[in-house]
C-alpha cells in the first residue's frame, strides 16, 4: 500500500488518496475552498466503499470553477479504478429455486424442469413453453385433420404448390435434407405405411401385402418438392400422407427450450417421449445427470449415467412400443423401404447440439443398423451415437468414438 499525503497544496493541487487493493476500502480526500492566493487545503479523508458509483466522483463540485490539470488527471485515474472495482463486485444473481411442470402434448407426457427466482416467473415461462409445443402440434399433427400438415397432405396429386408457415417449412426442409443424405432411411412421406402399421398394431396382424404395395406408390421423399424461394411444397403423386413423427417432437422440444431462454430462464430441461434438451446446468452443478435406459434383455449390461449441458439427447427403439406376431418382434419404427416395423431388437441414443437433429438421427440409425448408421453419424459434426442391440440373444453395444466422453466418471 502506498499513501500520498500533502497538507498544504500551493498553486497546482494534487489529489490526496490511498492506492488500495482491489477489495479494500477506497480513501478519497475532500478539499476546502480555494483561497484568494489560489491554494487548496486538504481538510480530511472520507472512506468510500468499493461499489462507490463513478457518477459520484464525476459529480464532485469545486468552488474554483476550473480543475487544475494535475488534479483532473488524478480524478480520471481514480474514476477508472472505481469503475473497475464496482464491476468486479457486481451484485450476486438472485437465489434460484427448482420448479417442475408436466403436461400432455403431442400424445405424450412433456416435462419441464427449470430454475427461477420465484414461482410467478417460473409459471409464466413454463406456460409459454407448453403453449409453444401445443402451437407446433396444431401445425404438424397428422392426427388432426385441420392441421397445416393434414391440409398439405390432402393437396397431394393436385398439381399445385402450397405455401407453408415458417415452422412447417423449416421442419420439412430439414427432413428432406436428411432424406437425401441418408438415401431415404429417413422419409416423412412414409405416412401411408404408418397408417397401415397403426392398424396392424390394433388388429395384432401384419398389413395385407396388397395394401402395402398400393401404399408404396405414394411413398418416397422424391415425391415431395420444396421451393426455397417461395417456401412452398408440392406433393407430386396422389394419396400421399406426410408423417413428422420422427422429427417434429425434437423440434418442439428445442423450441420450448428457446422459449424459456428468451424469458430469462437459463437453466432448464425439456423432456418428451424419450427426447431431452437442456441448457445450462442447475445451480452449483457442472452438468445435468441422465440415466441411459438399459436394453430389456436378461443379460444386458447395467445402465450408465451421462453428464450433459447445453445439448440434446434422443432415444429410440422397441423398448416401450412394439408388436409381437407369431413370435417375431416388430418395432413401432417403420422402415420406409419395406413398410414394416423394424425387427432388430435395439436401443439407439444420439447426442447432438439440437434436439431436432438428435430426434431424426435416431430413426436413421435404427433403419440403417449399426454398421452403416454409425458410419453415417461420423460424417456429422458434433454428433455422437450409441446402439445397444440383442442379435441372437447376444448383447452388442457400439458407439461413436466421442460418446464415452459424456459418461459419468466414477
Amino acid at each position: 500500500m502506498r499513501q500520498v499525503h500533502q497538507q498544504l497544496l500551493p498553486r497546482k493541487p494534487r489529489a490526496c488518496y490511498q492506492i488500495p487493493e482491489p477489495t479494500s476500502t477506497l480513501i478519497f480526500a475532500t478539499w476546502g475552498r480555494r483561497c484568494l492566493a489560489g491554494r487548496f487545503r486538504c481538510k480530511h479523508y472520507e472512506l468510500l466503499p468499493p461499489s462507490f458509483a463513478l457518477s459520484h466522483v464525476l459529480d464532485l463540485r469545486f468552488s474554483a470553477g476550473v480543475f487544475w490539470t494535475p488534479f483532473r488527471k488524478t480524478l480520471i485515474l481514480l474514476s477508472l479504478f472505481l469503475a473497475v472495482v464496482a464491476g468486479t463486485q457486481a451484485e450476486a444473481p438472485p437465489d434460484l429455486t427448482r420448479f417442475e411442470y408436466q403436461r400432455p402434448e403431442m400424445g405424450m407426457a412433456f416435462r419441464i424442469v427449470l430454475f427461477a427466482p420465484n414461482e410467478d416467473q417460473a409459471k409464466r415461462a413454463a406456460e409459454a413453453a407448453f403453449q409453444r409445443i401445443k402451437d407446433l402440434n396444431d401445425i404438424m399433427s397428422d392426427y388432426d385433420e385441420e392441421s397445416e400438415l393434414s391440409k398439405l397432405s390432402r393437396s397431394s396429386g393436385s398439381g399445385r404448390a402450397v405455401s407453408l408457415s415458417p415452422d412447417l417449412w423449416f421442419v420439412l426442409d430439414r427432413a428432406q435434407d436428411l432424406a437425401k443424405r441418408s438415401d431415404g432411411a429417413f422419409d416423412v412421406t412414409v405416412g401411408p405405411f404408418v397408417q397401415l402399421w397403426r392398424r396392424a398394431r390394433r388388429q395384432h396382424q401384419l398389413p395385407d401385402p396388397t395394401r402395402l404395395a398400393e401404399a408404396r406408390k405414394a411413398v418416397g421423399y422424391q415425391h415431395l418438392r420444396l421451393d426455397p424461394a417461395k417456401h412452398s411444397a408440392e406433393l407430386l403423386v396422389p394419396h400421399m400422407k406426410l408423417d413428422l413423427g420422427g422429427i417434429a417432437k425434437g423440434y418442439a422440444i428445442g423450441e420450448a427450450l428457446k422459449t424459456l431462454q428468451h424469458l430469462g430462464i437459463g437453466q432448464a430441461l425439456v423432456e418428451g417421449g424419450g427426447d431431452v434438451a437442456v441448457s445450462n446446468p442447475p445451480p452449483g452443478k457442472e452438468s445435468w445427470r441422465f440415466e441411459l435406459s438399459a436394453l430389456d434383455a436378461s443379460n444386458a449390461p447395467p445402465s450408465r449415467f451421462l453428464l450433459l449441458k447445453n445439448i440434446a439427447i434422443s432415444t429410440s427403439g422397441d423398448l416401450y412400443q412394439r408388436l409381437e406376431i407369431d413370435g417375431k418382434r416388430y418395432s413401432h419404427i417403420v422402415d420406409p423401404h419395406t413398410g414394416l416395423g423394424l425387427t432388430d431388437h435395439s436401443l439407439v441414443n444420439v447426442i447432438a447440439p439440437e434436439s431436432i437433429t438428435a430426434d431424426s438421427l435416431t430413426k436413421v440409425l435404427s433403419v440403417l443398423g449399426p454398421d452403416k448408421g454409425l458410419q453415417f453419424v461420423k460424417s456429422i459434426p458434433h454428433v455422437e451415437a450409441r446402439i445397444a442391440r440383442s442379435p441372437d440373444d447376444k448383447i452388442e453395444v457400439r458407439e461413436t468414438p466421442g460418446f464415452a466422453s459424456y459418461y459419468e466418471r466414477k
